[in-house]
């Protein structure tokens, strides 16, 4: 036995037990159908014209219907005669290289094959103009030469700072839409400005570019596409912020506010831009942003395939395991640190052999606390919300909770032979 897990066998992992979560779940049954009643608005539908070659600018986030609401734009402008084509629109994302991006686009079923028309994806960017106080306002070279630009993202709170714009179709076009060389001149004073920078740049890219519009997603805390909204180049400046707010309204949560420790069972970059949703997690890497869990320790179990290898966010966890460590690719992960100047989302946490002695290491690593009475909540992942588990000391806490219902009883969590999670909990 290692002299690390000679230290932790004493360590007793409580009794868990299930807890369903409720939130408002209004959603659109038919996405599709109103992707297309978007498009057909008189103010959208006359930007699009036969014969213009058309940019569509799609991003790297895990959102849910993005393949259908893409592949239903691109249908539509098909339909009408123009010539749609996609540009990653990911800032440094995929190692800020051709070969990532496409990778991250094909991870969510967006392929020339599966869209029906080309895949322009590079690294150039074309100066068009400068903001106010001249600084060089660039965007991708493929989008720069289109006749037309549509930029196609879902509308949500940033994990890094607050504002009127944090993610969404402004952000898009100041950060994603401009490549690794944009998001780094726009990260270049920090997260502390960037509720400035953002629609500084933004504003600058609509007014330059020939964007047409773009397409915002709202999801509520289930994942569901809660809104689709057509809006046009010259409103978003207008409406993002609406529209924030609702998302910020419908977003998923965990509804006990404080534990000791608070185990994640995957994180990636498909789940959110820092791997874990602070806004959720509670684990925020700058000073402009709050919200979310309060704990001691956090504890990160595995990294998404749909990563890639990109592990940001992991730096904000206490505690992981081997095979989390075995996913981290430098590659992938740095050049967003580089890029956003936000170095201990890229750190690596304390590392252990197996599932088990992850969470043993944030039980004992916890100061202060009754250790036979811990409070630990465990995640599937910070997008999916509706189950939970929570120990014996926060049962009768989510019992008093309206929007929380405690299933069956306290139960060991289950290992198998390497230590690892083995029952199946979300």
């Amino acid at each position: 036995m290692s002299a690390v897990s000679d230290i932790l066998k004493q360590v007793t992992i409580p009794k868990m037990v299930r807890v369903k979560q409720s939130f408002p779940r209004p959603r659109i049954e038919d996405v599709k159908a109103a992707v297309l009643a978007e498009l057909k608005r008189p103010e959208i539908a006359e930007r699009l014209k036969p014969g213009k070659r058309i940019a569509v600018g799609v991003g790297s986030r895990g959102i849910t219907n993005y393949q259908l609401i893409v592949r239903t734009i691109v249908d539509e402008l098909k339909r009408i005669g123009a010539k749609p084509f996609i540009v990653a629109s990911m800032g440094s994302h995929g190692g800020a290289t051709v070969e990532g991006q496409t990778e991250i686009l094909a991870g969510y079923g967006i392929t020339e094959e599966a869209m029906g028309c080309p895949l322009c994806i590079g690294t150039g960017t074309q100066v068009i103009g400068t903001t106010q106080d001249g600084l060089p306002v660039q965007i991708d070279a493929f989008a720069a030469q289109a006749d037309g630009i549509i930029v196609v993202n879902r509308i949500k709170a940033h994990t890094a700072f607050m504002g009127d714009y944090e993610s969404g179709l402004m952000k898009m076009l100041a950060i994603g839409l401009a490549k690794q060389a944009g998001a780094d001149y726009c990260h270049a004073k920090g997260f502390g400005h960037m509720a400035e920078t953002v629609p500084k740049f933004g504003r600058a890219i609509i007014q330059y570019s020939k964007l047409l519009f773009g397409l915002a997603i709202v999801e509520n805390a289930y994942d569901d596409t809660y809104i689709v909204r057509a809006v046009p180049a010259e409103s978003i400046a207008q409406e993002e912020p609406k529209l924030l707010l609702e998302a910020k309204a419908n977003m998923s949560r965990i509804l006990i506010p404080e534990a000791d420790v608070l185990i994640v069972h995957e994180i990636g970059k498909n789940i959110s831009g820092d791997g874990m949703d602070p806004n959720v997690s509670g684990t925020f890497a700058t000073p402009y942003a709050h919200g979310g869990i309060k704990t001691q320790r956090v504890a990160v179990l595995n990294i998404t395939q749909e990563s890639h290898g990109n592990t940001v966010g992991w730096g904000m966890a206490d505690v992981s395991t081997r095979k989390a460590f075995d996913s981290f690719d430098m590659d992938k992960t740095y050049p967003n640190s580089l890029t956003c100047r936000v170095t201990q989302v890229s750190k690596v946490p304390m590392i252990f052999k197996n599932d088990e002695e992850c969470i043993k290491a944030a039980i004992k690593t916890c100061a202060d606390v009754d250790v036979e009475h811990m409070r630990i909540v465990y995640i599937k992942n910070t997008l999916h919300m509706k189950e939970i588990l929570v120990s014996e000391a926060l049962a009768d806490i989510a019992r008093s909770i309206p929007q929380a219902e405690v299933c069956g009883e306290c139960e060991p969590l289950s290992f198998d032979e390497q230590g690892n999670i083995s029952g199946t909990y979300f």
